[in-house]
């Protein structure tokens, strides 16, 4: 088989499984790993093997850099206390509790540990998957943590996978320098990456070879980084934070638009392929599984799997309020939340494609060149909790978000409007003075004046019925001018095939019609979005 035959198989059950996971509106990880098992199955995929190398070094970077180019720098900083307990803390808790279940089990402790540090992080496809049904808190302490503690859990399995092939003792000391080391120097060589890209991203004109930049950023922050033996997982994070900054004051909005447009279809797509691969691996590590009867593996795996899941909601049931003892601060008081509301965090600890790479990496031989033992098992222990975890925690997050009752996220919503409000302030202010620059008429003038007179002024005090009436009047509008835009589309059509236009000004007439309707529809979505706020607020007054 080739690869273009994999790949092409691979993008349709991607697409397939998605479409049908959406239509019946179930779990589209959990469908994904399933149509990855079907393929697994065939004999067709049957011997096709998942590279570390290609999760690490292809997807890890390109998904991270998106994670955090999307997260809000605020709240990382608002949350930043508990986002680093959650990523190194609670990593390492986890990685400990699996190894003591595994060595209870009959596994010597370096194995053990082997495989704590390769089920200690969550995944950032995985999580990315569920996370946006909660608050924005939650959301980015979620994203955070599984974007971050990749790095803490790959110094881990570095240090044990030493200990296990050398056969030195593993040191706590040594592991605690080297995470140090790695997340200093990994944030360092991602800030510089970022520091000297923005001016760069400054003197660039062509939208195409901004978006080819934004496109190898992450790859150029992450290969140094391994390559001197730190973490590539901080890099990529900071530098994405750092250009995220940064950003809006470089990039014009065409290059903007289009390089969005890429990483949202890229990261879909990466997102999907990933839960296929790891499905795909599940029938290959039964079939390597030779060291232990499948009927063994399968109860470690069962009770490796309860300690991952169980581990997590222990943290989250103790250390916070351990935390709270220590940090009486009115603040930290005014944003403590309930044990119903924290339920979520604990439940959202999918495992995924990073965990089944990380045990991949692990060598199948000592540094003496004796045969590593029991490292089918762990391949096949870690394949079993990623899809319990996909299977248990996932499907069911939803209902726990629902039962968790979280008060409505009203400062997001009201940030938006007061922006708005600001941003058409300013622009009447400066109106006089830019109309002496520009011979505009009175009549065009006039009208620009008045709209951003309904803007300064939206969503500020609008009772229930007419915010909907509001929205009902936009979407009327909305329809009747994209209606009009495709009476445009077909005529310019006719033209082309009546030969009285040709195909080269068809699609640039064509693309000013659509870039028209683009900016229609966000126009219409923004003032919809206030309408139906300002209704949300009124009823609830």
């Amino acid at each position: 088989m080739t690869g273009l035959e994999l790949m092409a198989g691979v993008l349709v059950a991607v697409l397939l499984m998605t479409w049908l996971a959406r239509r019946l509106h179930l779990s589209e990880p959990l469908l994904l790993l399933g149509g990855g098992v079907l393929i697994g199955l065939t004999p067709h995929f049957d011997r096709v093997s998942l590279s570390p190398d290609v999760v690490l070094l292809l997807f890890l970077p390109a998904l991270l850099y998106w994670e955090a180019l999307t997260t809000s720098l605020r709240e990382i900083r608002t949350n930043f206390r508990s986002i680093v307990l959650q990523s190194t803390g609670l990593v390492l808790v986890t990685a400990v509790a699996v190894a003591a279940v595994a060595h209870a089990l009959g596994y010597a402790w370096p194995i053990a540990f082997v495989l704590g540090a390769v089920l200690a992080p969550t995944d950032v496809a995985a999580v990315a998957a569920v996370a946006d049904i909660m608050p924005r808190r939650m959301v980015t302490m979620l994203r955070t943590e599984s974007l971050l503690n990749d790095g803490t859990a790959l110094v881990l399995l570095a240090v044990s996978v030493e200990a296990l092939t050398t056969g030195e003792p593993f040191s706590w000391s040594v592991t605690v320098w080297r995470f140090l080391e790695s997340y200093a120097g990994g944030a360092a060589i991602g800030a510089a990456i970022a520091l000297v890209l923005i001016p760069v991203r400054r003197h660039l004109k062509d939208h195409s070879l901004h978006s080819g930049l934004s496109v190898a950023t992450p790859f150029v922050a992450f290969l140094p980084a391994e390559a001197l033996h730190v973490s590539g997982v901080l890099a990529v994070v900071t530098c994405a934070l750092v250009t995220g900054r940064a950003g809006p004051r470089l990039i014009r909005s065409d290059a903007r638009l289009e390089a969005t447009a890429f990483w949202e279809v890229t990261t879909f797509l990466l997102n999907g392929v990933l839960f296929v691969l790891v499905g795909m691996q599940t029938p290959a590590a039964v079939r390597a599984l030779t060291s232990i009867s499948l009927l063994q593996a399968t109860v470690i795996a069962a009770a490796v799997g309860a300690t991952v899941i169980g581990a997590r909601m222990a943290w989250f049931y103790t250390v916070p309020y351990l935390v709270r003892l220590v940090d009486r601060r009115s603040r930290q008081r005014r944003r403590r939340i309930g044990a119903r509301q924290r339920l979520p965090l604990a439940w959202a600890g999918m495992r995924g494609a990073i965990s089944l790479a990380a045990a991949l990496t692990i060598p199948a031989t000592t540094a003496d060149g004796q045969p590593l033992a029991q490292r089918d098992a762990v391949i096949f222990i870690t394949v079993v909790v990623i899809t319990v975890t996909l299977a248990v925690l996932g499907p069911t997050l939803p209902a726990v978000v629902r039962r968790a009752r979280f008060t409505e996220d009203s400062d997001e919503a009201e940030e938006e409007a007061f922006a708005v409000r600001q941003l058409a302030r300013t622009a009447l202010a400066e109106l006089p003075a830019l109309a002496d620059r520009f011979p505009v008429p009175e009549a065009t003038l006039a009208h620009i004046a008045n709209d951003l007179r309904k803007q300064a002024a939206s969503a500020c005090h609008e009772t229930t019925d007419q915010a909907l009436s509001r929205e009902r009047q936009i979407n009327a509008t909305y329809a009747l001018t994209t209606e009009l835009l495709d009476v445009k589309r077909a005529a310019l059509n006719d033209l082309r095939d009546q030969a009285r236009i040709d195909d080269i000004v068809l699609r640039r007439v064509q693309r000013h019609l659509d870039t028209e309707e683009q900016r229609l529809s966000l126009r219409m979505s923004m003032l919809s979005n206030s309408a139906h706020e300002a209704g949300e607020r009124g009823g609830a007054t």
